[in-house]
């Protein structure tokens, strides 16, 4: 099988979030960065095991500047053949979906992975964009897949429960948390990682369709008040008085 994963970079969970330029901005100061989780951990591992059980290769892509290497070096430590970074800066999930698929279009892949989301924009976009522009199935927030030759068999969440799927390769997956279990590279991976090709090709021409303008912090969460469980009259009296629930 022909697998491709596509990666994205993302900060830390635990980095202190903060903008700068007017809020326009994120502040990267001190900000360690990270694979993002879901095309870790699930997505990547997932295609790995297809290829351990079913031969073929598996090729990591990723959208962004040389600072990216990092991160796709990780990938490739983890057990991927080879990866690809399309040299840009992008500003918009299309951006990300466009590039990638300027380049799967000429590979003939059998699968493309990609996590769920990432975590710091939470958007779920790339997916389905990608699999529009490749003419592709798209299936997210995917928990279990199994093959049998050219068929997946998969599990993916949905609202209230879940759904069992049946769709012949290829086809765009987005992967979910059960899909597979974290892999932690070792120094034999860690060190053929350093002899695996890396990739660089220059972006086609495409039009960031939306961009951030300006980023907004939550409120800060109010107080919170304990009522003793035995005074239920307490309690009902400040959602009624205070919070105007009831």
């Amino acid at each position: 099988m022909k697998l491709l994963v596509c990666v994205s970079k993302t900060p830390e969970t635990t980095a202190k979030i903060a903008f700068t330029n007017n809020n326009a901005e994120f502040d990267s100061s001190g900000v360690q960065y990270i694979m993002n989780p879901y095309d870790e951990w699930y997505a990547l591992v997932r295609a790995l095991e297809l290829q351990e059980a079913q031969g073929g290769s598996v090729t990591i892509i990723n959208v962004g500047p040389a600072a990216n290497e990092t991160i796709i070096r990780k990938g490739l430590a983890i057990g991927a053949d080879e990866a690809v970074r399309v040299n840009a800066e992008p500003q918009s999930a299309w951006y990300v979906a466009r590039q990638i698929a300027e380049y799967a279009k000429s590979e003939n892949f059998d699968i493309v992975f990609l996590g769920k989301e990432s975590i710091d924009y939470n958007g779920s976009e790339v997916g389905p964009m990608l699999a529009e522009l490749l003419g592709l199935p798209f299936i997210s927030h995917a928990t279990h897949l199994e093959m049998e030759g050219n068929k997946a068999r998969i599990v993916a969440d949905i609202d209230g429960g879940d759904a069992q799927l049946e769709v012949e390769t290829p086809f765009v997956i987005s992967a979910a948390k059960g899909l597979a279990e974290q892999r932690i590279p070792n120094m034999r991976g860690i060190m053929m990682a350093k002899r695996k090709p890396l990739k660089v090709i220059e972006p086609v021409a495409a039009e960031d369709l939306a961009v951030t303008v300006r980023f907004q912090l939550p409120p800060e969460k109010g107080e919170v008040k304990l009522i003793d469980p035995e005074n239920m009259e307490e309690l009902v009296r400040l959602l009624h008085e205070e919070a105007k629930v009831i």
